[in-house]
């Protein structure tokens, strides 16, 4: 029987929409792209122009100060668009799909037949290293490290996060492969953390890994979250991390010889028609699932709410995500909007008569209700933060650029994601994430 931890701080934010079990196809877009911007702390180098043709797993482009590691392309077709933004800042690599599919034949086998030095090299080539990613700092793992250990959320508590039990049941084969994968690359094990409430998950199935369960409130899904209480994170410390889905693209490479980069997405929010899961593939243009929203002024984020990424209609699903969120915009003024009952706003606190109906389903949308205001103490960001770590003290630190109070307070553990809740509920507009992603640059200038 595995453990249970209870994590009892955090918030479950209910918002309308849900993805329905339904999967439908979304595999014929008409342009896909991998975009450098999701990848913290690359400088990318271009391996294609426009006009060149590419295969399944045809190098995109490279880190240039990592060469070894490749962005590859997860269609074959002919390279369309690169687009830049200020300063000829790579920002979209666009790949026109031809409906053949045709694949690079990278080395499959048995992973635990493999040499360390074999499944490294074959998961750089393929472009399936950027997958792997590192704690402290929240960036892509230098394959040259060994790590303690290596750590895969099962499931997701993020607002309308879709089910992977779900969506991985037809994958259970790729997904043991990648765990095996991941067994052979760290001197440590391999920990797969599952939700305590679906007694029913095919994941517990899973072998050569160390099965945790997690109880509570979001942020319980976080990967974060979860190596805080089974092994919190000293300087000094390295740990790898892998998104489930990510994970089962690592095992088919072993499994088929090919990158294949499809992928079961939530098209989820109060803005989508029909909310349910689409089968494609990753990077994929978001055009055509834009059919399925309503009319309106809507707001498209690639990932959640809290962490998501605001796309155009016209835009691409991001290289780590498993959802596309349609939420309305909030671009309005609400005269004396803080005088009002608010039977129908999303609130944290009692001041507005939500409170009464807990397990009500919001239709929340991007409006801040006020502007930035003085960061002041008030507690509340302890009442959502489920780690050891006083999280004003550590903003406050960055602000300032003390690195030592930083590594004291523990910037080590933490990302974005971790203290995203902090953001939501803060009374101060204080915008905490772009914050500690400041105070983690920081860090990797000063120490690397």
């Amino acid at each position: 029987m595995s453990e249970v931890i209870k994590i009892r701080k955090g918030l479950d934010i209910k918002l309308l929409g849900k993805a329905e079990k339904t999967l439908q196809s979304a595999e014929n877009a008409n342009s896909f792209a991998l975009k450098p911007t999701d990848f913290t702390n690359l400088t990318p180098k271009m391996d294609v122009k426009v006009g060149d043709e590419v295969k399944c797993g045809s190098p995109l482009f490279h880190d240039k100060y990592k060469p070894e590691v490749l962005f590859t392309s997860p269609v074959s077709g002919k390279v369309s668009a690169i687009n830049r933004g200020e300063r000829r800042r790579i920002l979209e690599v666009v790949v026109e799909p031809d409906g053949k599919q045709e694949k690079i034949t990278f080395k499959s086998g048995n992973p635990e037949s493999m040499s360390k030095e074999d499944i490294t090299e074959n998961l750089k080539k393929s472009g399936c290293w950027p997958f792997i990613r590192q704690r402290p700092y929240g960036i892509i793992a230098n394959p040259m490290d060994t790590p303690m250990s290596v750590y895969v959320s099962g499931f997701d508590s993020a607002p309308l996060a879709p089910d992977y039990d779900y969506v991985l049941q037809n994958q259970i084969e790729d997904f043991q492969t990648g765990i095996d994968v991941l067994g052979k690359l760290t001197s440590g094990k391999v920990h797969l953390n599952l939700n305590a409430a679906n007694t029913a998950s095919p994941l517990k199935k899973i072998k050569n890994a160390v099965l945790t369960q997690f109880s509570g409130p979001h942020p319980a899904g976080n990967v974060g979250i979860q190596i805080h209480h089974i092994r919190p994170i000293n300087k000094g410390d390295l740990v790898w991390y892998v998104n489930p889905q990510d994970l089962a693209i690592i095992g088919r490479l072993f499994n088929k010889g090919h990158f294949d980069a499809s992928r079961v997405i939530a098209m989820a929010g109060s803005e989508v028609s029909k909310p349910q899961y689409y089968k494609t593939t990753l990077g994929t243009s978001v055009e055509a699932l834009s059919a399925n929203t309503k009319d309106g002024e809507i707001r498209l984020i690639s990932g959640n709410v809290l962490t998501g990424t605001q796309i155009a209609k016209t835009g691409y699903l991001g290289f780590y995500d498993s959802m596309v969120t349609v939420i309305p915009e909030g671009n309005y003024f609400e005269f004396l909007g803080w005088a009002l009952p608010g039977f129908g706003k999303l609130s944290t606190s009692k001041s507005y008569l939500a409170w009464i109906t807990p397990n009500k389903e919001f239709k929340a949308d991007t409006n801040f209700h006020g502007g930035k205001r003085a960061f002041v103490t008030t507690g509340d960001y302890e009442k959502v933060f489920p780690m050891d770590i006083m999280p004003v003290q550590l903003l406050k630190s960055i602000i300032i650029e003390d690195i030592d109070k930083m590594e004291q307070l523990g910037i080590y553990e933490v990302v974005e994601e971790d203290m995203a809740l902090c953001e939501f509920i803060c009374t101060s507009k204080i915008e905490v994430q772009e914050i500690l992603r400041t105070g983690i640059d920081t860090m990797i200038k000063e120490l690397g």
